[in-house]
């Protein structure tokens, strides 16, 4: 996969370990298993979930644990206790209005955290004081809109929770409290009063958003060329992003989280391919001179021992994983179990022998089959040694724990479409095409064939020229017809990639985001059909907005047995 268009921002082992760490504390709170997170944000199942609370947007690579947590807490809150068809009834139309209405709601279920968990009571604290903080040293209080906001901020949550505002800004917000609790002091009271009824509470709180909106448009006429016109601004410019309701997409399909194609959305049937003519499966093997082969092997081989990788223990790993205890015969001579009838004669004989029983005997079975799909797309090349090291590793691995092995490749047979994009040049270039390159599906070793006879061939990942470009969505759909086809009770397909789908003639004749939305529906639909699991392990991306189980790794640095820890965990566990 090429980044060269779409760059996704890097995304550090460290972060992927947090959103994990916040997605599975949102899990076990809410009792909500599909949540997670997906390109870098929060999903259920595949549908985004809509965050629009203002203190509910931290930063993860500025906000401290407990902040992250507390988001994380708060959500999860937030499931549990609000109807979300009636929020969306109530939510008022105008952008301030519901700025202050969402606050509130979240603050409402914040308070309703049972007493016994202190720790996310602390959480929940110390994640709105931070974004507190923030707000006032930002300067975007300063301002009469930012000033009326925060004030009403503070004193709702000091109500809610009956402790006493910001001491650091209480002196800064006592004219402006002084001034509005007339006008929402019944309200105020009204909010605490009904915390634990949703409908009861949103009449106060919409009382209150409504009351701050009519405020700040009389302040809005008042300040027309005043002083505070420069604060303001800063506030209101500082403010789109919390007032940017577009993403509350409750109503809308999923949609690819790097765009939208509004070609495969308005195309006949989706994604269709223009021509399939050119279309071809290789034996990677045979594409490559013996000789060059033997002496990319031998390369591998040297860079694997100065690893010093413990592929034994690393294979009893994946048997712990993967395989599950079956029946094998018969354990004779028990003190326990069933009796057996051949040494009956042993107890007349010798009436202090116990040992007279037998049992069933259970040995770990690896009924499973393990594809590795790897993206040999441009951007590629650089991680191809990289790549051919870590997958010979696993290979060798899974072969002593038992486990049935594929190793797949994919890329297109030219750059910039090839025959396929001059056959339909000679049609006059109709509009929405479909995929315009031809595709080449490469095994490197199938099912069939042992870690040791497939060594050489496992080296071709290491001939550059392979690596074009890449049409994912078909390739995994390929991956996982061949695995459909194998006897393995449980599959799994590890895609290995560097970004999102490239080809150049596809995304030019239809639009950037063509592929990358047809990636998403084919894992889904695979997903969906629950026959094999699907996992993402991205070069220094993550690759979570496709998949949803992934791991983010970079390349060399990271080969390492806690690296391979890890894709152990990937591949062992179950989706959730």
């Amino acid at each position: 996969m090429s980044t060269e268009t779409t760059a996704p921002a890097a995304y550090t082992r460290e972060q992927q370990e947090t959103d994990e760490l916040c997605a599975g504390a949102i899990r076990a709170l809410s009792g909500s298993p599909s949540i997670r997170y997906r390109g870098r944000r929060l999903h259920d199942g595949h549908r985004p979930l809509p965050i629009h609370a203002a203190h509910l947007q931290p930063d993860a690579a500025l906000q401290d644990l407990p902040s992250l947590r507390g988001a994380a807490d708060s959500v999860a809150l937030r499931l549990l206790h609000t109807d979300a068809k009636l929020h969306r009834s109530l939510c008022p139309a105008e952008p301030v209005a519901r700025l202050v209405f969402e606050l509130l709601e979240q603050l409402r279920v914040e308070t309703l955290a049972p007493e016994q968990h202190a720790g996310v009571i602390h959480n929940l604290r110390h994640r709105f004081t931070a974004w507190s903080h923030a707000f006032y040293d930002s300067g975007l209080a300063e301002g009469a809109s930012g000033l009326l906001l925060y004030t009403v901020f503070q004193m709702c949550w000091s109500r809610l929770t009956a402790r006493p505002v910001l001491e650091k800004t209480e002196d800064f917000i006592e004219a402006t409290r002084w001034s509005v609790s007339s006008a929402l002091s019944g309200d105020l009271a009204g909010l605490r009063r009904h915390r634990a009824d949703q409908a009861a509470f949103a009449r106060h709180a919409l009382a209150i958003s409504h009351a701050v909106d009519a405020m700040l448009k009389d302040a809005q006429t008042a300040r027309d060329g005043g002083e505070d016109a420069a604060g303001d601004a800063k506030a209101q410019a500082a403010f789109k992003l919390l007032l940017d309701f577009d993403s509350d997409n409750d109503h809308l399909p999923d949609a690819a989280p790097l765009g939208e194609s509004r070609a495969f959305s308005d195309g006949d049937g989706g994604y269709k391919a223009y021509s399939t003519a050119y279309d071809r499966e290789e034996k990677a093997g045979e594409l490559v001179r013996r000789a060059l082969l033997l002496e990319y092997r031998e390369r591998m081989d040297e860079r694997i021992a100065s690893l010093g990788i413990n592929t034994a223990r690393l294979a009893r790993r994946f048997t712990q994983l993967l395989a599950v205890p079956e029946r094998d015969g018969w354990s004779f001579g028990e003190e326990e179990g069933y009796i057996d009838g051949r040494r009956l004669a042993q107890l007349i004989s010798s009436p202090s022998e116990r040992r007279l029983f037998r049992k069933e005997q259970f040995l770990p079975q690896a009924d499973c089959l393990v594809t590795f799909l790897v993206d040999c797309s441009g951007s590629m090349k650089t991680h191809a040694e990289s790549v051919a090291v870590l997958l010979d590793i696993v290979l060798r691995a899974l072969d002593q724990a038992g486990v049935a092995t594929e190793l797949l490749g994919f890329t297109t047979g030219a750059w910039n479409g090839g025959r396929a994009k001059r056959d339909w040049m000679r049609a006059r270039s109709p509009a929405n095409p479909g995929r315009l390159n031809e595709l080449v599906h490469m095994v490197f070793k199938d099912g069939d064939t042992s870690w040791r006879r497939a060594r050489p061939d496992i080296a071709a990942l290491l001939k550059a020229d392979l690596y074009r470009e890449g049409v994912d969505g078909e390739a995994v759909d390929w991956a996982c017809t061949r695995m459909l086809a194998r006897p393995e009770r449980r599959r799994i397909l590890l895609v290995v990639s560097d970004g999102c789908p490239m080809d150049t003639a596809t995304n030019l004749a239809n639009d950037e985001f063509y592929l990358a939305q047809h990636l998403k529906q084919v894992v889904a639909r695979r997903e969906a059909q629950g026959a094999i699991e699907i996992c993402g392990l991205g070069l220094g991306l993550d690759l979570g907005a496709y998949y949803s189980r992934s791991l983010a790794t970079t390349l060399p640095a990271s080969l390492n047995n806690e690296l391979f820890s890890e894709i152990a965990q990937l591949l062992g566990g179950r989706k959730r």
